[in-house]
């Protein structure tokens, strides 16, 4: 992770293997830094992120919501729990 801040203004770079997420207090800042680092590097810009590293990224206003359900699904199914069934189990609760 690498952020930079100047007077108002801050980015933020995600950067993982080859996936990498900018974002910024602007679209201006967010524009400028993609800017840059295509003019080091090769670079494919792919937008706005929905999903990265496993995680669904889902804009509400001016929220953001993160949801990781594709992450745990595909755990699960490596481990293969996926299709497990929920059951009820008896438990002893003791009071003292």
């Amino acid at each position: 992770m690498y952020s930079e801040s100047k007077s108002d203004e801050c980015v933020i770079i995600c950067l993982y293997m080859d996936d990498m997420l900018i974002f910024g207090t602007s679209i201006d800042i967010v524009f400028r830094t993609k800017l840059f680092i295509r003019s080091k590097f090769e670079m494919k810009d792919m937008d706005e992120a929905n999903v990265i590293l496993g995680v669904r990224i889902i804009r509400n206003g001016t929220s953001i919501l993160l949801f990781q359900e594709q992450y745990i699904e595909r755990l699960l199914t490596k481990f293969r729990y996926y299709d497990f069934k929920l059951v009820s189990t008896l438990m002893m609760l003791t009071l003292n």
